[in-house]
């Protein structure tokens, strides 16, 4: 009888992917186009088909779906895995080694049950069990997932597509005064990572915030997001989309603090664009 909890399932899964994107990195990579600017490479192929290899073998009845290789299994199946093999395929791509690779395994009546990111770098893997939230070091040791805004370090996303670009946009609030000027000013400091590693880190106490733009259902469809704000919110987070609504009933996007009145400030100067 297999006993292996879903979170060890998904901190292995992650784990094997990880693998692959360390041991490909700095090689000539064959490139997939996908369309409009996206790409895939080698390492993102190779190292989904390590992480469906222990998802197959541990969970042969689950539906997956893997951002390069689609959605297997039944439509409507009661548990899925969301898969995103290499999330900073272009930092990737330029020796950048800002990157993670995210499991989920989504519950159709539970939400995000299990998740995890591993940094394949660093040797982290970020991972919940959708009660508490834990980051398991390179020496096999895991620590429990403290958040806080005490960096002042606010990621933001600022790739496109952006969806809400005529009521909100992320840059406009590197430029804001009430974002980091001094005085009246939050003093927050802005960073750019464009891999949702830097999600995580929210999580683990090293972002005071990450926010993007983004469409509908982030949480329950994305196999981008469901990893990181899973951890988010185990950890103890508030998060929500761009309009302060849960992110998967609400307009999209993406406002993930350390604490509350983090979360306040950074809704606010977003719903002043809006």
């Amino acid at each position: 009888m297999d006993t292996e909890s879903d979170a060890h399932v998904a901190l292995r899964a992650a784990s094997a992917g990880a693998a692959v994107v360390r041991e490909m990195y700095g090689a000539s990579l064959a490139r997939y186009e996908k369309g409009g600017g996206d790409f895939a490479t080698a390492a993102d192929i190779a190292a989904e088909e390590a992480v469906l290899d222990v998802l197959r073998a541990a969970r042969p009845d689950d539906a997956v779906t893997g951002e390069e290789s689609g959605a297997t299994g039944a439509a409507g199946a009661g548990r899925r895995w969301l898969v995103d093999p290499l999330c900073g395929t272009l930092n990737y791509a330029v020796g950048n080694m800002l990157v993670a690779v995210n499991v989920a395994l989504r519950d159709a009546s539970s939400g995000i049950v299990a998740a995890a990111s591993a940094d394949p770098f660093s040797g982290e893997v970020f991972w919940t069990d959708g009660a508490g939230a834990w980051v398991r070091g390179a020496d096999g040791r895991d620590e429990r997932l403290i958040p806080s805004a005490g960096s002042r370090l606010v990621d933001l996303n600022l790739d496109p597509p952006f969806p809400h670009g005529a009521e909100f946009r992320a840059a406009e609030l590197l430029v804001a005064p009430e974002f980091s000027g001094s005085g009246a000013g939050a003093g927050f400091r802005p960073r750019v990572v464009s891999s949702t590693v830097a999600v995580a880190w929210v999580a683990a106490g090293r972002r005071a915030a990450y926010i993007t733009d983004g469409g509908p259902g982030l949480r329950l469809d994305s196999v981008h997001f469901a990893a990181g704000i899973a951890l988010c919110e185990a950890a103890g987070c508030v998060v929500t989309g761009i309009d302060g609504r849960p992110v998967d009933r609400g307009a999209g996007g993406l406002v993930v603090a350390a604490d509350r009145e983090t979360h306040g400030v950074l809704l606010g100067l977003v719903q002043r664009q809006r």
